[in-house]
């Protein structure tokens, strides 16, 4: 199957540029229900992620520094972490792993341009719908490998 199936366009992405200052960025992702979103250059090229949390710990760093903060580049506030980006070439087991550890996956083409998102949601209502739920009642999940211990 080919991640484009469950594709987000850009276009419906709320994303913040990385030249924004925190300002910018609050008022953007004011009244919006999202945690993390991406970074993009003004060129398009997919940057990073930027959580709440990043945003006020910025917040809360810059005040504890007498800092004010409006005028604060996006850019110089330290991130937890940077979702990875995967090519749109991309099979679907890479996807489903990137989905394992992420809200949603940013997708990028050759040229690292951002060009959307797949959403957890998206991929694992997929999975569902397509599921056969009897097997799973019939099977059930076999026991993860004990660590061995040396002695």
């Amino acid at each position: 199957m080919n991640l484009l199936f469950f594709l987000t366009p850009k276009q419906d992405v709320l994303f913040i540029y990385e030249d924004f200052t925190l300002r910018q960025a609050l008022e953007k992702w004011a009244n919006q229900r999202y945690a993390t979103i991406p970074i993009l250059r003004r060129s398009g090229e997919y940057v990073g992620t930027i959580s709440e949390g990043d945003l006020l710990w910025g917040i809360k760093n810059l005040a504890a520094d007498g800092t004010g903060f409006e005028d604060v580049p996006i850019a110089r506030l330290p991130r937890r972490r940077d979702y990875k980006a995967v090519p749109v070439t991309t099979d679907m087991t890479a996807l489903l792993r990137g989905v394992l550890d992420q809200n949603f996956v940013p997708v990028v083409d050759d040229r690292n341009v951002f060009i959307g998102i797949v959403r957890r949601t998206s991929v694992l209502d997929y999975v569902y719908r397509n599921f056969d739920h009897e097997e799973l009642v019939r099977k059930p999940p076999r026991p993860k490998k004990a660590a061995q211990t040396q002695m």
